[in-house]
């Protein structure tokens, strides 16, 4: 997307609403080695539906993952969602390179909600459309204040920002480089963060169809918060697994399954509006990340519900990650949660 910067060695960070994670990636031969992983906590409202509301705790948290790290690469690559990014495939007369470049702006105008004098735009040739003459293309607009948001805070974090991702990309970009799904099947990814869901349809290499919804973990905690008349901090244990005094498991699980069927209900809607605008086919595997992937039942519900596979998204499966270096057993625990920092990082070796 929004290349700002020609340096190549980067470090993916993901400013999510409830930690910023980071990563960074070598080559390793023919494969990818993980170099540094971190992960620091954000405060309750520090960032809210993606938009940073509180600068100064966002640039001492990344501050903090590279200090304590010791990540010494200060070139980063970084990414946004929600209703300030719009992402559509479009069908565009234009048949050669040059074309593409003279005929976007004025298709952006006819899709893009926004006045174009407020947006960057991108796009990603995905090859000649399958009916008729012309190029199918993934357009991408975000405003330009959403990107300043993020910007802004890694500059005063003493850090370059160099790439601006989508969310939903990111994710695909570790998919990609961690499963090896079948050329024909069509697969969604959801990743499930706090306050946002990102939903990728793809098949055969190329995301089909994107949508963000504004549902996520934080229900389960506000949920679990008012039903059980708990504080923010024990909400959010519960909704992690832990154990709380005078909380049985039976008193939280209905809680639990009642969120997700909120989420499940959006899920559905998008996959009814992905057969109704883009392809008739049927979803055939689901693949979840971020940090709600762990909540209790999710994924079981999600295969009662659709009846096809459903798995968690893990970013570091094929990636070479050393021993010596890192407690596997808590690599594999946060691996959920870090797909979107794995996929930034991997725009290294673009």
């Amino acid at each position: 997307m929004f290349g700002l910067g020609k340096t190549k060695s980067l470090v993916g960070l993901d400013i999510g609403s409830s930690a910023v994670k980071a990563v960074e990636l070598r080559m390793k031969g023919s494969s990818y080695e993980l170099v540094n992983l971190g992960i620091e906590s954000l405060g309750q409202d520090t960032v809210v539906d993606g938009a940073i509301m509180d600068a100064l705790s966002v640039s001492s948290a990344i501050e903090k993952i590279f200090n304590d790290q010791h990540i010494k690469t200060k070139n980063v690559a970084t990414s946004v969602s929600g209703h300030s990014v719009i992402v559509k495939r479009v069908t565009v007369g234009a048949n050669s390179e040059e074309e593409l470049y003279s005929a976007i702006p004025y298709e952006a105008q006819q899709h893009i909600p926004f006045d174009m004098t407020d947006v960057n735009l991108s796009y990603q040739s995905l090859g000649p459309a399958p009916a008729g003459n012309g190029t199918d293309v993934m357009l991408v607009a975000v405003k330009r204040e959403k990107i300043l948001n993020h910007t802004n805070v890694l500059s005063q974090a003493g850090k370059t920002p160099t790439v601006v991702d989508y969310d939903g990309f990111a994710v695909y970009n570790a998919f990609e480089v961690n499963y090896e799904a079948p050329p024909e099947e069509m697969a969604a990814l959801l990743n499930i963060g706090a306050s946002i869901m990102n939903i990728v349809i793809a098949r055969g290499g190329n995301p089909l169809f994107t949508r963000d919804v504004s549902v996520g973990g934080n229900q389960y905690t506000d949920t679990l918060q008012k039903e059980l008349d708990l504080s923010f901090e024990d909400a959010e244990k519960l909704k992690q697994g832990l154990e709380i005094s005078n909380v049985t498991q039976e008193q939280k699980l209905p809680h639990l399954r009642s969120v997700t069927e909120i989420l499940m209900l959006e899920i559905q809607k998008t996959f009814d509006f992905f057969r109704q605008t883009t392809s008739t086919e049927n979803i055939q595997h689901i693949y979840v990340s971020g940090g709600t992937a762990k909540i209790e039942g999710l994924i079981d519900q999600l295969k009662a519900e659709f009846n096809i596979p459903v798995e968690a998204i893990n970013p570091f499966q094929r990636l070479v990650v050393d021993g010596k270096r890192f407690d596997l057993g808590y690599v594999d625990e946060i691996a959920p949660r870090m797909s979107v920092a794995v996929g930034l990082a991997l725009r290294s070796f673009d």
